[in-house]
């Protein structure tokens, strides 16, 4: 079999309000928002980022989320990252800190509530 070329090209949000969302995503990843008309590119930051997209919602918002982002940042930084990222308009939801040995994370809501977590992963031995 052929190794894949599938890339993902962007995450794709619906928000009551896409230009104000994609500014809080902005300061999460460090991207410009280039807006059009009524919805709203986030591009990647650098290499290694992500592409964002934000448009309007169509429909009642879902009462639960089926799908969420994790993201990941360098060991012994997830504190501070929180920190930050609480400071721009995020709002804490709880830490998992000791049920995987492998990994910790804070799990957070963006403006409109959407989750996210936060890892970090500590060093191989």
């Amino acid at each position: 079999m052929d190794a894949s070329q599938i890339t993902l090209g962007s995450i794709n949000i619906e928000a009551a309000d896409p230009s104000a969302l994609s500014k809080f995503w902005a300061g999460v990843t460090g991207g410009t928002p280039s807006p059009n008309d009524d919805s709203v590119y986030l591009p990647p930051a650098g290499p290694g980022g992500f592409a964002m997209f934000f448009q309007p919602l169509t429909g009642p918002r879902p009462t639960r989320l089926t799908i969420h982002l994790d993201l990941t940042v360098p060991w012994q930084t997830r504190s501070r990252e929180v920190d930050r990222l609480i400071s721009i308009g995020a709002t804490k939801q709880w830490d998992v800190l000791d049920e995987h040995p492998h990994v910790q994370w804070t799990t957070l809501a963006d403006p409109e509530g959407n989750l996210f977590c936060v890892a970090e992963h500590p060093p191989s031995s």
